[in-house]
């Protein structure tokens, strides 16, 4: 699965994209997220305020309950603001 990390998810991780494999328990954009942050201290940094976070699977927005299987895609990105 590609996970990609947009404004300051990005920056805080470090990178725009990445190849990921989670295991098998985890189902869901929580459990992901979850599963991400234990990745080291910028990934924790990144994830520290999941409740804020928005996350799309195969270019579909989605709650964090979400199940995360058979998808190709993942984005993280903070809440978007207009003007």
């Amino acid at each position: 699965m590609k996970a990609l990390y947009f404004a300051w998810v990005r920056e805080r991780i470090g990178m725009a994209e990445e190849e990921i494999a989670p295991p098998q328990n985890v189902a869901t954009v929580a459990d992901l997220m979850a599963w991400l942050s234990a990745k080291g201290d910028n990934y924790a940094a990144a994830f520290a305020e999941r409740r804020t976070l928005r996350a799309a699977l195969d270019h579909t927005h989605v709650k964090h309950d979400a199940l995360i299987q058979n998808a190709r895609e993942i984005a993280f990105f903070p809440p978007m603001t207009g003007g």
